[in-house]
């Protein structure tokens, strides 16, 4: 029996039904245009994850999917909902931009003050996409900190942002390999204070800044990233992870947390796995349990 007690937090999810999913168009090194899709089984995976979730004391909400968006059921990426603020997502790829919208809609509906990612103009004249955050894709709160990435679809730029609206200090994390697009395909939150991650998606310098931040963390190979382990969701002692990272699930194991074990390899095609479909709304902090 290891020698940790991990507590537990119930958290609130927002998920959308891939009711309309397919690869239309890469956008991302895991895509093939036109690769063949089983619509049923994708449904059926992400059905098994929202029921995973509820199994273990989590609320489960759905936003209902949208024809033409097959992308929106990465739920992860329209925002970051900290401390019972919304701040919503500006996208990169003009595919995936209408996702913005219907999602702020929901959120607002739900009661949310919705604040947008203003599209601030290039430093210098000349080609660019402005600012680009793409919610908690790129954007991990842990340990007091919002921990940023850029490098393939999060601009600096907005960095800044994300901690002028929050009143949180934001760590910039620079990924460098194509695989790992977004933040949350190299890192997750273990618990309140630490985390999990694979260094080779990283520059040499953030390498150095995760290493001093989180001297205790799970640091996972390349097999276990490349197999979705590290985009996974944690409540503190349950982990719900890809089971193809074996390496990561003994690791967790070892440490005292409880691995759940959900397969989404059809939504893998894609490029996402269990947190790219899964938006934490965090409350205040006075209403946590």
């Amino acid at each position: 029996m290891p020698p940790f007690h991990r507590a537990w937090r119930p958290r609130r999810f927002l998920c959308c039904e891939p009711a309309f999913f397919e690869v239309r168009y890469a956008i991302n090194p895991w895509m093939r245009e036109g690769a063949p899709v089983d619509a049923a089984l994708a449904r059926e995976q992400w059905r098994a994850l929202v029921a995973a979730y509820r199994a273990h004391g989590h609320v489960v909400e759905t936003i209902e999917p949208v024809p033409g968006l097959p992308d929106m059921v990465f739920a992860a990426n329209a925002a970051l909902v900290l401390d019972g603020r919304v701040l919503g997502s500006r996208f990169l790829a003009p595919q995936r931009q209408p996702e913005a919208e219907a999602y702020r809609t929901w959120f607002k509906a739900a009661g949310f003050d919705v604040h947008e990612t203003e599209p601030e103009p290039e430093p210098e004249p000349g080609p660019g996409t402005g600012v680009v955050c793409e919610g908690e894709g790129d954007l991990v709160p842990v340990a007091g900190l919002v921990l940023a990435g850029s490098g393939f679809r999060t601009t600096p730029e907005a960095h800044r942002q994300v901690q002028e609206f929050f009143g949180v200090p934001v760590v910039g994390l620079r990924l460098t390999d194509p695989y790992f697009y977004h933040l949350d395909t190299a890192l997750f939150a273990l618990d309140e204070e630490n985390v999990a991650y694979y260094p080779g998606a990283f520059s040499p310098g953030s390498r150095e800044v995760l290493r001093r931040l989180f001297p205790d963390a799970i640091v996972a190979g390349r097999d276990d990233a490349m197999a979705f382990g590290l985009n996974a969701v944690s409540d503190g002692r349950h982990v719900f992870v890809a089971p193809g990272a074996t390496g990561l699930i003994d690791a967790l194991d070892r440490r005292g947390y409880v691995p759940v074990p959900v397969e989404l390899p059809e939504l893998h095609k894609a490029g996402g796995g269990i947190k790219c479909c899964t938006q934490e709304i965090r409350a205040p902090k006075e209403a946590q349990p």
